[in-house]
């Protein structure tokens, strides 16, 4: 059964809605796990339902309707394990937004899986790209030293390294 608010309390929490968290707004803590999540989004879309609050005066209504769009878009990013890792990220930093949206965080993922997949330097994706191009015309000796150049670019690149290492195993 949905909870009956207050006018005060929906233009109260209204006003907050900006400096709320996902976790916040859904009322569960962090690391909370994907049954308590869905639990969580479920008690606060039944208390911000739009049907559930019809007998609100219009003003109301529209405030309810924002809430109730919140808080869909904060269980939409933190059921998705990629963008609730980038949206904690963001909370641990301090220096990120209360919300991510999701043309955002799909657009970060992608880069982020990118720079992963072929560096994150312009002179690391270089010399993988060479490497890459060694690698198809057989040159496996050039190839190493690309990737070898690459990792002195980006020596946390761990797929620099797999690639590196794959190419030594072929070489033995």
């Amino acid at each position: 059964m949905a909870t009956t608010f207050a006018p005060a309390e929906l233009r109260a929490l209204a006003r907050l809605l900006d400096e709320l968290d996902y976790y916040e707004l859904l009322e569960a803590p962090r690391g909370t796990a994907g049954t308590a999540l869905r639990e969580a989004y479920h008690a606060a879309s039944r208390r911000f339902h739009p049907d559930a609050n019809r007998r609100l005066d219009p003003e109301l209504r529209g405030t309810v309707e924002r809430i109730a769009r919140r808080v869909t878009e904060a269980y939409s990013v933190l059921r998705d394990p990629r963008r609730r890792r980038l949206y904690d990220e963001a909370l641990g930093r301090g220096d990120g937004p209360r919300r991510l949206q999701l043309v955002e965080s799909a657009a970060t993922a992608t880069q982020r899986t990118r720079d992963e997949r072929e560096g994150r330097t312009p002179q690391g994706r270089r010399h993988f790209a060479q490497a890459t191009a060694d690698i198809a015309r057989g040159d496996v000796a050039g190839a190493l030293r690309s990737l070898q150049l690459a990792l002195t670019y980006e020596p946390d690149n761990a797929q620099f390294r797999t690639r590196l290492s794959e190419l030594r195993d072929k070489t033995r």
